[in-house]
């Protein structure tokens, strides 16, 4: 079936298809500029972006608020006129500060999920960047739309819908990631697309309903697109075995080598589980605590000394390739991965 093109305001990607927001260090201009010149939107994550760069150590925010640019402008020499974005996290120590950049540096798009964007409206005033929060239950979309409504006479100009298939930090509780089938996610989704949608009446728009967690191949997409009736999905977890993707060969081989049962739920220094490869690293912190040595001022809310490790170093480790001794994310379907394919490989299987 051929797809009809991702509207978003005045925004229009070719595909119904984003690429999800990876980090440390995974998902950059490289993945970003791939996705967009094959007609998707190429988002780039945030987090701790500016790593490979000298003054990192000595001022970790200020250099990523600098890398955002420098990101966004890379990616478009490979995209040129492509639709390009950011994956900011609430939780992101001086978030206002990075959606701000973000703008300011031209992100097409903002989505943020990891909390609730609640001022993310008034942090855009001014740009033409479109925002988008990032929810996995019926509560948080309607907090957000209803806050949204009510202090900025506005609504999201789109949803991205997480499900508990998805990689990184999961807004599900762990009991319920042990028995998914029991969440009967799908119902949640309909329930969700259906909130959202009352809300682009309201304010005379289309809000495009995006489903991400779990996506991997076209039969997920037909799911989601055709049966459940939403306008697009995001897929992360398959972009990362991928000749463009922004990450070590080393990280890319470790989705190549892993096996269906490595793939775990573990509980994330601030507090949420997460979904990630069962290595050395997540078998010796289970045993005993690695101090925190340096503060990278990631979170908001973190007290280093409360911690089993420090998740920063933990993913950086994953992002310069020693992937013994990192945290690597991942989401359910990383096992399938057989081979390293181009971007262009992947968007044609995903849309057909």
């Amino acid at each position: 079936m051929k797809r009809k093109p991702l509207v978003i305001g005045d925004l229009k990607a070719e595909l119904p298809l984003i690429q999800g927001g990876m980090g440390v260090g995974i998902s950059l201009s490289g993945l970003a500029g791939a996705v967009a010149a094959e007609g998707g939107i190429g988002m780039i994550s945030t987090a701790q972006i500016g790593f490979r760069e000298p003054e990192f150590d000595a001022a970790p925010i200020e250099t990523n608020l600098k890398c955002i640019g420098k990101e966004l402008a890379r990616a478009r020499e490979i995209a040129p006129g492509g639709v390009i974005g950011c994956n900011i996290m609430v939780a992101t120590r001086r978030y206002e500060d990075y959606v701000r950049a973000a703008a300011k540096a031209g992100a097409d798009l903002i989505v943020s999920g990891a909390g609730l964007p609640a001022k993310l409206p008034e942090l855009v005033r001014g740009f033409k960047t479109k925002i988008g929060p990032i929810v996995s239950s019926l509560k948080s979309a309607a907090v957000i739309c209803k806050l949204w409504d009510r202090h900025y006479q506005t609504a999201p100009d789109l949803v991205i819908i997480e499900g508990p298939k998805a990689g990184g930090h999961l807004g599900f509780k762990e009991e319920e990631l042990a028995d998914m089938e029991a969440l009967d996610y799908d119902s949640e989704v309909r329930r969700i697309a259906d909130h959202v949608r009352q809300y682009g009446e309201k304010y005379g728009k289309k809000i495009p309903v995006i489903m991400a967690g779990g996506i991997y191949d076209r039969r997920d997409v037909a799911h989601y697109l055709d049966e459940l009736g939403l306008d697009g999905v995001q897929a992360a977890t398959r972009f990362v075995t991928t000749e463009e993707c922004d990450a070590p060969d080393a990280f890319k081989q470790a989705y190549l080598d892993v096996k269906k049962e490595d793939i775990v739920i573990t509980k994330s220094p601030v507090g949420m589980p997460g979904r990630a490869i069962l290595n050395k690293f997540l078998r010796e912190v289970r045993k005993r605590p690695r101090p925190v040595r340096r503060c990278h001022q990631c979170l908001e809310k973190c007290s280093p000394r409360e911690l089993p490790y420090c998740i920063t170093d933990a993913l950086l480790a994953a992002a310069r390739g020693d992937v013994r001794e990192a945290l690597l994310f991942c989401g359910t379907n990383a096992y399938r991965a057989e081979r390293i394919e181009t971007v262009h490989e992947v968007v044609a299987d995903l849309m057909g």
